[in-house]
């Protein structure tokens, strides 16, 4: 088929209004076209932007009468059809599918032919989401993890293996059903439990980690480049690309993406589809923290928070002290649902550290009183389902609502309730609520469980490791 092998980005849309007019949209920046043939404009549009990426690209070409025609678009200008044109005599875009089709190439960019339109009426279905090409598989192997000790729990034996991406890591999806990495070849890959590849596809040499997170309230799979988010709603589904503005970055500590433009300092927007929708009503000296969906958390260095919705007015939030507390010192940051909040405490240098909730300013989790300046340096480290956390020696156990300090303890990483760390600069795990345990110095910290597998990696290998 044409489109064999073609990412799925950037989305290209062609739209016909009339004889002279027409709209380019590439990865939803919108370029209007007036043109005596703007059908050769449009594919000139097109052409050009897959010379710069030196190669083709996929693109939807739709007629004022609402008829759509998917299309390969070359960089010399050559048109070919995805699928074999209708039996209709709508119109038809240029094809430059055999030697025997006669086509004029003027300046690189193809003339088609026009034919009678078909005004009879339109089929009211829209089409079926566009499906991912197909693409080599990477190699799926058995093997042995020998390198390092494994995790307390989980045997040598891995189930499968896969070659990742140098310097990549893997993402494991929030139920734990599958998981997604790089690989070698510049795809993104996504493998159930047992190591079948759910689907994949092409993504630009400058990737970074894949990570799961939602848009528009729903579930995909994201990367940045420093040009583009891309992100996946899964099941084989072609990717959608949201272009970046120049100095933007995209950070994902909520719920969805938040892209900071100059590192905020030049505000920010949420993600909606594939355009940017700029944060409202910004406090003055107050900082964006995260986005989750089509709002964004912002709070001032000592308080109170505030949600921005657009659309919407702004919403202060005050925070609810806890006993002993006299006021905020400062808000140190946020995660999905929770606020940090470092307190002050009357006629003392300490401080009391709390996690707050960012729904309705209530604490959540109350740590131990500690010196003032003691929780710089911690490290906010919460599960993926809400149960347990570790804010440096601060250990959290949400369900019981009990804390603890656990002295030189710093978190490195966390699986389901277990968190790995260094204790005393040794390796070690703790479950909040329970007491630590040393490990052996290389031993591997997991990615995440998925299935009844352990997600480890060593050297650019995934390993999925089964149970002891």
């Amino acid at each position: 088929m044409a489109e064999k092998g073609i990412p799925s980005w950037p989305k290209v849309t062609i739209r016909l209004y009339d004889d002279h007019n027409a709209e380019v949209k590439i990865a939803g920046r919108s370029h209007p076209v007036n043109h005596h043939d703007p059908r050769q404009a449009a594919i000139a549009l097109v052409a050009d932007r897959a010379g710069q990426l030196g190669r083709p690209v996929k693109a939807t070409a739709v007629e004022s009468d609402g008829s759509s025609w998917p299309l390969v678009i070359h960089p010399d200008g050559r048109v070919e059809a995805i699928e074999a044109a209708p039996k209709s005599d709508k119109p038809i875009w240029p094809i430059i599918a055999a030697a025997g089709l006669a086509i004029v190439l003027v300046g690189g960019t193809a003339f088609y032919l026009l034919m009678p339109r078909d005004n009879s009426p339109k089929d009211p279905n829209p089409p079926a989401a566009n499906k991912l090409p197909e693409l080599p598989a990477p190699k799926v192997v058995p093997d042995q993890f020998v390198a390092r000790p494994a995790p307390p729990g989980w045997s040598t034996n891995a189930a499968w293996t896969v070659d990742i991406a140098e310097d990549s890591t893997p993402v494991v999806s929030p139920d734990g059903s599958e998981v997604a990495v790089l690989t070698q070849d510049n795809k993104i890959a996504v493998f159930d439990s047992s190591g079948k590849v759910l689907w994949q596809d092409k993504v630009p040499k400058n990737a970074d980690n894949p990570v799961y997170t939602t848009i528009d309230s729903k579930p995909v799979l994201a990367v940045t480049t420093p040009k583009s988010l891309l992100y996946w709603p899964g099941d084989g589904i072609e990717s959608t690309e949201v272009e970046l503005p120049d100095a933007a970055r995209v950070q994902f500590f909520g719920t969805s993406p938040l892209v900071l433009l100059n590192d905020g300092d030049a505000g920010a927007s949420v993600v909606s589809g594939k355009d940017l929708h700029p944060v409202q009503n910004q406090p003055r000296l107050s900082t964006i923290l995260l986005a989750e969906g089509d709002k964004a958390l912002m709070a001032r260095y000592a308080g109170p928070l505030y949600w921005s919705q657009t659309g919407k007015d702004l919403v202060e939030m005050p925070l609810k002290p806890p006993a002993g507390a006299s006021g905020i010192n400062h808000i140190a940051m946020a995660s999905p649902g929770r606020a940090l909040v470092i307190w002050n405490v009357a006629k003392s240098t300490d401080v009391i550290p709390t996690v707050s909730s960012t729904a309705d300013g209530s604490v959540v989790a109350t740590c131990p009183k500690v010196a003032a300046q003691q929780p710089d340096d911690w490290k906010w480290l919460p599960d993926q389902g809400g149960k347990v956390a570790a804010w440096g020696e601060c250990m959290i156990n949400f369900t019981s609502r009990k804390t603890s300090l656990l002295t030189d303890f710093s978190p490195q990483s966390v699986t389901q309730t277990t968190i790995y760390g260094t204790l005393d600069g040794k390796p070690a795990t703790i479950v909040p609520g329970g007491r630590a345990g040393t490990l052996a110095a290389p031993t591997a910290r997991p990615w995440g469980i998925v299935g009844n597998h352990a997600i480890v990696v060593h050297a650019s290998v995934l390993y999925a490791l089964d149970k002891k």
